[in-house]
This record gives structure tokens, C-alpha cells and sequence, in this order.
């Protein structure tokens, strides 16, 4: 039993190797990467992350959210149909391709396949692919339960991504106000992998647990699949600092990703709620990114050039400037004493002391703080602020 299990984990692991899916979210991962180091190249001739961050951010999830779902799905016994994962991989190879990541909210991505799969039942079609017959499902079958269910549970993890890891791919670009000054603002881009264990018709699972709980889609064998879940973020703000959107944007999703939990509960007692939840849960997810998106259209900036003194529009990662607690949307006034307005200004007093610099900052609160640091011989042109010129 146990040796038979331990080739189940190992097929459920290679399956998640096989899947084209993963292999198209690297290849995208390294192309938003390349997009970003070029447009921030372009407006401040430097880079600010590797061009690598993205590729290596790919799986930076942890291990905590993919196992307490994997787990609860199969504890739960959350089946899935080997069609509709075909669908979401599909799918989400589409969306990759078009390079419109709002598609890649799972709660799009799902309800979009389960409608697929319940048109295709419907109308009584099958298709034909590879030598598989790919047949539709009926809205009152299991899935109408257990798909709510995963939805809001990666839905939850989407949320939890975005407020912990949106603002750190936020970078700067420049823009022109309507009054012809310069301005900056942050466009972040990214895709996570989520792996996650589903359980579909096929395997002996249930020969050696009989008590297994599940939702039988009118077989009596499983399998296990580990399967890449992409996940997809993008956001443009101009008002807000990325710093506090994100956070907030991240915990609307996650109490959307509630609410739709809690509505697969109720789907077990009427499958119709099910499918009610996935379209509402795809129009609300759908309306928090236009949203959002709408309240940062005003011509009003967080980080603009100002006559307060130099406009910090990002701070190199381990450079002397991180190192003194700077962060983007603060307000260099004076360096050595001296105010400061220009990149030149900056650096002319920052020869001052070859040994020291102290710095008078506006911070977010408009509040006045001083902060310091040892500058060495080979800092003063590399002290890692981009400032808005």
C-alpha cells in the first residue's frame, strides 16, 4: 500500500513537470523581467532589480499556502475533471500570451472553464483532442461544489501575494502632467506559480481508503496531480504610493476570496449557489481591478518634482541609501546643511564631508526626520537614489 502511494506522489510530482503551462510562466517571468530592466533603463539608465527577479520570484510563494490547500483538498476530497484542468492550463496560456494578467485571477480562470465545460454538456459536445475525448460537465455535478471552493482558496492566496509581494515590483516610470511636469509613476507585473495537488478520476486512492470523502463526478478511482496554478498581477498607480495600495487592494481580494469560500459551502447543499458565486466572483474580482485602476486615473501624482527639495522616485536595493532608510515618495530638503533641489546639488553636497553625510528628509507624513551614514571614497556617484529630474 504505502509503496504504491509513494509512486502516486512521484507521478503527481512529474505530472506537474510535464505541464507546458509551467514552462510558458518561466519563459513570460524572464520576458517581464527583460521589459522592466528596458523601460527602467530608458527613464533613470540604470536598473534598479535583476532582471533575473521575476524568473526567481516565480516560486518564492513558500510552502505553506500550496500545502494548506493541497491538503485540504485532499483531505476534503475536492475532485476535479481531467477536462477542466486542460481548460485552465489553455486558458491560462492564453492569457500569458496576450500578456493581460487581470485574466489570470483564478477566479476568472476558473469560472471560465467550468462554463466552458457546462456550455459543452449542454449542447451536448465532444471534443476530440490528442486521442482524448473532451466532454462537457453538468452544472449540477460535483464541480459546481468543489470548484467555488478551490476558487476561493487560491483566491485567498492571490490576495495574499499581492499584499506581500505587489509594491516590491513596483517600478518607476516617467510621466508629463498636464502642466508639463515631470512625474512618476509605478507599474508593477508579476506571475506566481501556485502548486497545488488535485485530485481527478483515475488512480487506485480510494482501493486502500474506502472512507474517503469526496465528490464523486461518477467514478470510483482518483489521482493526484500537482498542478502549476498561475497566478497573475498588474497595477498602474499615479495617487497612492504602491507602498499602501497594494496592501489594500491584496485584502479586497482576500475577502472576496471569503466570501467565495463561503459560498462553495453552500453549493454543497444547492449546486446552483456554486455557479452563482463563480460569476459573482469573477464580475467582483473584475470590478476591484477597474476600481482601482479608476482612482489612480486623476492627473494628481504622489511623486512629482518638487520646489520642497529633490524627489526620491525609487532607491537601489543594498545601497548606502536603503542602508539610511530612504524610500521612494520622500523628499531630500538638505544634504550637509545645504537644501538641495537636482541629482547635482545632491552630489556637490555630499562632497562636503568626504566621511559623512546627513540628510534632512520629508517623509510620506510631511514630517521632518534626519538620518545619516558613513559615506565612503567610491559612494558619492552611487549613493542608489533615482530622483525625479
Amino acid at each position: 500500500m504505502y509503496s504504491t502511494i509513494v509512486v502516486e506522489i512521484v507521478m503527481a510530482i512529474g505530472r506537474f513537470f510535464m505541464n507546458p503551462l509551467l514552462y510558458i510562466a518561466l519563459m513570460v517571468a524572464l520576458f517581464i523581467g527583460y521589459r522592466r530592466v528596458k523601460r527602467e533603463r530608458k527613464y533613470f539608465n540604470t536598473r534598479i532589480l535583476s532582471g533575473w527577479s521575476e524568473f526567481k520570484g516565480l516560486f518564492q510563494v513558500g510552502i505553506l499556502l500550496p500545502l494548506v490547500i493541497s491538503f485540504i483538498s485532499i483531505a476534503v476530497g475536492l475532485t476535479v475533471s481531467v477536462e477542466f484542468l486542460l481548460l485552465v492550463s489553455m486558458l491560462s496560456i492564453i492569457a500569458l500570451m496576450l500578456y493581460v494578467f487581470h485574466l489570470l485571477s483564478p477566479i476568472i480562470i476558473f469560472t471560465i472553464a467550468f462554463g466552458v465545460l457546462v456550455v459543452m454538456d449542454m449542447q451536448n459536445w465532444t471534443v476530440s483532442y490528442f486521442g482524448f475525448d473532451f466532454a462537457g460537465v453538468s452544472y449540477t455535478s460535483g464541480l459546481a461544489v468543489t470548484i467555488p471552493l478551490l476558487a476561493g482558496m487560491v483566491l485567498i492566496a492571490e490576495g495574499i501575494f499581492i499584499r506581500k509581494d505587489g509594491s516590491k515590483y513596483a517600478t518607476p516610470i516617467m510621466e508629463k502632467t498636464k502642466r508639463g511636469l515631470n512625474a512618476v509613476a509605478y507599474f508593477s507585473k508579476k506571475i506566481w506559480v501556485l502548486p497545488v495537488v488535485f485530485i481527478v478520476p483515475g488512480s487506485a486512492i480510494d482501493a486502500y481508503f474506502p472512507w474517503w470523502p469526496h465528490f464523486s463526478l461518477g467514478a470510483e478511482q482518483f489521482t493526484l496531480v500537482l498542478f502549476p496554478v498561475v497566478i497573475g498581477f498588474q497595477q498602474l498607480t499615479r495617487r497612492t504610493m504602491p507602498l499602501y495600495v497594494y496592501p489594500k487592494l491584496g485584502r479586497s481580494v482576500i475577502i472576496l476570496g471569503q466570501l467565495v469560500l463561503l459560498g462553495g459551502l453552500g453549493a454543497y447543499f444547492e449546486p446552483l449557489i456554486g455557479v452563482g458565486v463563480l460569476l459573482l466572483g469573477l464580475v467582483a474580482r473584475l470590478g476591484i481591478s477597474i476600481s482601482y485602476k479608476r482612482s489612480e486615473r486623476n492627473d494628481s501624482y504622489a511623486v512629482i518634482r518638487s520646489s520642497r527639495g529633490a524627489m526620491i522616485a525609487a532607491v537601489l536595493p543594498d545601497s548606502p541609501a536603503e542602508k539610511m532608510g530612504l524610500i521612494a515618495g520622500e523628499v531630500i530638503k538638505k544634504v550637509n546643511g545645504l537644501e538641495v533641489h537636482t541629482e547635482d546639488e545632491l552630489y556637490e553636497a555630499l562632497q562636503i564631508n568626504a566621511a559623512h553625510c546627513r540628510l534632512e528628509v520629508l517623509d510620506h507624513r510631511n514630517e521632518i526626520r534626519l538620518t545619516q551614514h558613513v559615506v565612503h571614497s567610491d559612494d558619492h556617484h552611487r549613493i542608489g537614489l533615482l530622483l525625479v529630474h
